[in-house]
């Protein structure tokens, strides 16, 4: 069926109409014959076959419009039709009635001034037509003009009657009007359903209401949320709604408000309710409300994804490597810690297991499910370390990323924090952080707004920061908050015994890495590493072995795969003091050689700093340290 139809209820507009299509060129629009009530029947055929928009004309016009739920256009009598069709009763003097509904006596006035006795006759909907003609009749009228209805009637009763035809100008009109209905109505849908669509997908419910409180638009969301079937809203009167509560009366109200919290029902919601006004009069509201359990879940969804991105902490106190009183001691009181939502501060030098410690504090808490987000404040550029941490709004600056980007602390929300180095945060943004920790809310740049927060924090620093504070480099009121809880790990050259498990540990994980068959360390070996002087603590140790892995090519190490030889040490002489003293009597100290080697590496890698540190396996901290002092005594 083509998508506009016209229904025809006499034979001649139906052989007119078909004429008119093909003359000129209608495609797409087809012709039906029906009248009044068999037009309505055949009305709903052709909806349901595809017609989107109706043509017709006088009474079935008129009950085609009350049936169908479609837009459906009226063939006008122009008065150029009332004059082409009573030309016949003009001059005469005889009385006439035009008899007919409203719509289609539009040339009463014009008949009247041509003819002499004339009478209006109007059918309203439900009246008899055969009826209203019998009563002319009665008055002594015996000729008539009307539609088809009344033509047939008319020649059933013996009585003249000039029907009053629809002309071809009437009919392409009509025809040219559906055209343009249909092309309005197809964009009409099409924004509707871009707008319901769009409605029915977003995460909010929404409510709107016209001047009379009547309920305009209600979408899944509030549907679901007010446990109300969409069609037993629309149109209806909110006070009339079945368990209006406190909320929906205030939307009746026309109360504004913004980001409230209400009860619905057995819900707590977050609701927003706007009144509308044009030229200051009330045109109803938009309310737009959201499940608060629901809004939690997602943050949690979204959380979850941040943390399957690489938000984790791996390690847990069972990784830790260690036979010293004093690690055990540490991890008695860092486990005490984790049940605590007080901030730590772990000190201890550069490569002691500072991140180890924290992110098996975070497994051990009940944050475990969150996000673990660690920084190095040392590693953060100064231009960018606020950003970074704090977060910023789009255009907050020069290359600022579009729709803004949330900081780490946002990142680390119903988790932990872990900002290591603390001790290289400017002092500038010192005052920042405080803030942050006393009203767990942080503002992103460019913003004038607060984001509500749930982080846990842990600090690590290998600094005095009590010097730092007397120095004026540290605030105090920030150290007081950050060492609520803390603990030192001590050095590796202080707990001797944790040195020969971390070793084999570092050699089974090397050896598996790179498919290496090595039962051991030699007692040289062995004795090399439980004398050396580990300024890298841990990092240093590991970074040890794993060279010594890749350089051994027998089943033990040895010492010369340890040192390189440099220091010209044998197996022979390791195990003897004196020989080794004897050999090495005109050789460089090993520390010389150290010191020579990682200004060799800075200078080869172009003074990338970050180059060094990955090759070396040490941070940045510990590569400014030796390179003062290599370029002190070289």
């Amino acid at each position: 069926m083509k998508e506009i139809v016209l229904i025809a209820p006499y034979e001649k507009m139906y052989g007119l109409s078909l004429e008119l299509i093909k003359q000129h060129g209608y495609t797409n629009v087809d012709v039906a014959k029906g009248d009044l009530r068999e037009g309505v029947r055949v009305a709903n055929q052709v909806v349901d076959a595809g017609a989107k928009v109706l043509i017709s004309r006088g009474g079935t016009f008129t009950l085609i419009k009350d049936a169908i739920n479609v837009p459906i256009v009226e063939i006008q009598t122009s008065a150029y039709d009332v004059i082409a069709n009573v030309r016949n009763v003009i001059g005469q003097d005889q009385p006439l009635a035009i008899v007919g509904h409203r719509n289609i006596v539009y040339g009463y006035e014009l008949i009247k001034d041509l003819v002499q006795t004339v009478k209006k006759v109007d059918i309203e909907r439900g009246e008899s037509v055969d009826e209203k003609i019998r009563q002319c009749a009665r008055e002594g009228i015996t000729v008539f003009i009307g539609d088809a209805v009344v033509n047939g009637v008319c020649k059933r009763l013996g009585y003249t009657c000039y029907m009053l035809e629809s002309g071809e100008n009437a009919i392409c009109a009509a025809i040219e009007e559906a055209s343009r209905i249909l092309i309005a109505s197809k964009h009409e849908i099409e924004r509707a359903k871009r707008y319901m669509t769009l409605i029915d997908y977003v995460h909010d419910g929404v409510l709107a209401t016209d001047d009379q409180n009547r309920v305009l638009l209600f979408n899944s969301v509030a549907q679901e949320i007010l446990g109300m079937p969409r069609e037993d809203v629309i149109g209806q009167k909110i006070d009339d709604l079945v368990g209006t509560e406190t909320v929906l009366a205030e939307i009746a109200q026309g109360a504004q408000l913004i980001d409230q919290v209400r009860r619905l029902n057995d819900t707590q919601i977050t609701i927003s309710n706007i009144p509308i006004e044009v030229n200051h009069e009330n045109k109803g509201s938009v309310a737009v409300f959201q499940d608060i359990t629901k809004l939690q879940n997602l943050e949690k969804k979204v959380r979850i994804q941040l943390t399957e991105k690489g938000f984790i902490a791996k390690n847990t106190f069972d990784s830790i490597i260690y036979r010293s009183k004093e690690i055990a001691h540490c991890i008695s009181i860092a486990r005490k810690f984790s049940w605590y939502d007080s901030c730590v501060l772990i000190e201890g030098n550069s490569g002691v297991g500072k991140e180890l410690f924290a992110q098996s504090i975070h497994n051990e808490s009940r944050r475990r499910p969150g996000p673990f987000v660690a920084i190095n404040c040392a590693a953060l550029p100064r231009s960018i370390i606020e950003s970074e941490l704090f977060g910023y709004v789009e255009g907050a600056f020069t290359g600022s990323r579009k729709g803004g980007k949330a900081g780490v602390f946002e990142l680390a929300h119903k988790g932990t924090i872990f900002l290591d180095e603390i001790s290289e945060l400017p002092i500038d943004l010192q005052g920042r952080l405080l803030r942050v920790i006393q009203e767990r809310e942080v503002m992103r740049l460019g913003d004038s707004k607060v984001i509500p927060l749930d982080v846990r924090i842990v600090c690590a620093t290998n600094r005095d920061l009590k010097e730092m504070v007397r120095e004026g480099n540290f605030r105090r009121d920030l150290l007081y908050r950050i060492n609520t809880l803390s603990f030192y790990i001590p050095p590796l050259n202080q707990r001797k015994e944790d040195i020969e498990v971390i070793a084999q540990h570092f050699l089974n994980r090397y050896c598996k890495r790179y498919a290496k068959e090595i039962d051991g360390f030699s007692t040289a070996a062995m004795h090399y590493l439980m004398d050396y002087e580990y300024e890298g603590n841990i990092r240093e140790l590991q970074g040890m072995v794993e060279r010594a892995v890749i350089i051994c090519e027998d089943t033990m190490i040895k010492l010369s795969d340890l040192n390189g030889g440099r220091a010209g040490q044998t197996e022979a002489a390791g195990n003897d003091p004196a020989v080794a003293d004897a050999l090495t009597e005109d050789l460089p100290s090993l520390q010389n050689v150290e010191n020579r080697y990682i200004l060799s590496v800075y200078e080869k890698c172009g003074k990338s700093p970050a180059k060094t540190c990955d090759i070396l396996k040490i941070d940045r901290s510990t590569l400014w340290r030796k390179l003062k002092k290599a370029a002190a005594q070289v």
